[in-house]
């Protein structure tokens, strides 16, 4: 049986970062260092400088790179609370990519890799970002699709292709690169290559506009111009990084269920309080049924989507294979947030559809994330395939 009740680390650890993102970082979610593309560089610095100075950078990290050394459940805790504020995870340095490139080179990266990349990266010197994604008719949901090629020639692969979607590129000091490796001529398999940043081959041709706009550097379509990468840069083994991928893309998944967990939590509020103020046909809003239910069916949304995370949190605590898990909750935490987000909007009225709240703003990152990390039908899907070789049986 879970044990969902807090231990007094983690009771600390909620305590630090939830008083540290409302005494630090709300303040500074009006800083106009804010554009369609995400916080700048230089306000990213700035927020980083806060975490650092308060022990909460890097948290997930182990403390040989500076962080807190948290197991799943904890940052399940943590990211929560970061995530109360878009500026939040930003400022923590555990925000997508960087955070599940940080969790991949810790876990699979030679001590080599570790202290050329990680550690830079860890103390948030730099930015990162992971190129897989690729327009069609390349690798999107379909990984197999892979189209970028990594060639050897000599000490070096030359790599060329086109990716994009490719969060923080813009900017960033480190390019995590899946390509097919071909070798004397065969196709070797997915494999995943490390680059600096800038780098002559590496082609950023543009930002890309989304919906969403709370990652630093936006989401970048990029193409690889005879890009070369000593073969000293690939990570572990030749055709094998669909594996390395899966180390970083399970947990990844479910980080981002906590930290929209705290943004989401954070739209409730603003509408509770909205709600209980403002009045409507002689009464308080709270006091109509349309608008209570809405609020009650929040609260339910919340509580489920948080016994979901924790759970896989507590699968990935156990050393287990959590590919299904983070799956599940992939989707129903990230269903179960938006109907949270739809319902701020709603209660709000007019007062929703403004940029005057947080709340119009995370509907639309939260909307982003039913997406991003493999979109519901493609879990889904790929859930389905497991119940049909259990039907075999």
């Amino acid at each position: 049986m879970i044990d969902f009740s807090l231990t007094d680390r983690e009771t600390d650890l909620q305590t630090r970062t939830r008083a540290f993102v409302r005494d630090h970082i709300i303040p500074m979610e009006k800083d106009p260092r804010q554009g369609h593309h995400g916080p700048s560089d230089a306000l990213r610095r700035d927020l980083n400088a806060l975490a650092r100075r308060a022990g909460l950078l890097s948290p997930h990290c182990s403390p040989e790179f500076g962080g807190l050394g948290l197991t799943h459940r904890e940052r399940a805790i943590v990211f929560e609370e970061a995530g109360y504020s878009i500026l939040g995870p930003i400022a923590m340095h555990c925000m997508s990519p960087d955070e599940g490139n940080m969790h991949m080179l810790e876990a699979v990266a030679s001590e080599e890799h570790k202290l050329r990349w990680l550690k830079p990266l860890a103390a948030a010197d730099i930015r990162s970002c992971f190129a897989m994604t690729e327009p069609a008719p390349g690798a999107g949901s379909d990984p197999s699709a892979l189209s970028t090629t990594a060639t050897l020639e000599g000490d070096h692969f030359v790599i060329n292709g086109r990716k994009w979607l490719i969060t923080g590129a813009d900017g960033a000091g480190l390019m995590i690169i899946m390509a097919k490796a071909i070798v004397d001529g065969e196709d070797r398999g997915a494999t995943i290559l490390f680059s600096d940043m800038p780098a002559e081959g590496i082609v950023h041709e543009r930002v890309l506009d989304t919906i969403d706009q709370s990652m630093t550097g936006g989401h970048g379509v990029i193409r690889f111009d005879g890009l070369k990468v000593p073969r000293e840069n690939v990570l572990g083994d030749i055709g094998r990084g669909f594996r390395y991928a899966q180390v970083r893309l399970a947990p990844a998944r479910l980080t981002h269920c906590m930290r929209w967990l705290g943004a989401a939590r954070r739209a409730h509020d603003i509408a509770v309080e909205y709600a209980n103020r403002r009045v409507a046909f002689g009464k308080k809003l709270i006091d109509h049924e349309g608008v209570g239910f809405q609020l009650a069916d929040n609260e339910i949304d919340l509580h489920l989507a948080r016994l979901a995370t924790w759970h896989c949190a507590w699968v990935l605590d156990q050393g287990r294979d959590a590919r299904v898990e983070s799956s599940m909750s992939k989707v129903a935490v990230s269903e179960a947030l938006y109907r949270v987000a739809d319902r701020c909007v709603q209660v709000l009225g007019g007062m929703g559809v403004t940029g005057d709240t947080l709340v119009e703003r995370i509907f639309r990152e939260i909307r982003a994330f039913r997406i991003y990390d493999g979109p519901s039908e493609v879990h889904r899907w790929s859930l389905a395939r497991g119940l049909v070789a259990k039907g075999a049986h």
